[in-house]
């Protein structure tokens, strides 16, 4: 397994990482539990900016784990490039969530930027 294919597993668990972030500082209980979106749905500041961010993580997830299978499916990209891009998008990531959940809102959409460029790049590798 490639360290681009750890990069789709890493991208996929971001989105929960930052799930649970917002549910203990949100207050989170177990009765909470039995309707977790209205919970989600009420909570403040960095709680709710950390839900925004787990949903952009299902939102952008598609996009970087098809370029990433279809960069080494075409076998045109070289695997440096592949992985130089995968680990470059999760570092974004996690920068992202940091600026989400800090309320820099400039920094966390120039990052989501650097995310994107990171996508694309993968798509012309596999040119």
């Amino acid at each position: 397994m490639t360290l681009a294919y750890w990069c789709v597993l890493i991208a996929m668990l971001l989105p929960w990482i930052a799930a649970s972030y917002a549910k203990k500082n949100g207050g989170f209980k177990a009765d909470d539990n039995h309707q977790p979106r209205e919970f989600m749905a009420k909570v403040q500041g960095k709680a709710a900016r950390a839900n925004a961010a787990q949903q952009n993580g299902y939102e952008i997830f598609a996009p970087f784990a098809a370029a990433v299978i279809i960069a080494h499916a075409t076998n045109n990209a070289a695997q440096f490039t592949i992985n130089f891009w995968s680990v470059l998008f999760i570092l974004s990531r996690l920068g992202y969530f940091y600026c989400y959940i800090k309320d820099k809102s400039f920094a966390r959409s120039c990052i989501w930027g650097v995310g994107v460029i990171c996508i694309i790049a993968l798509y012309i590798a596999a040119i």
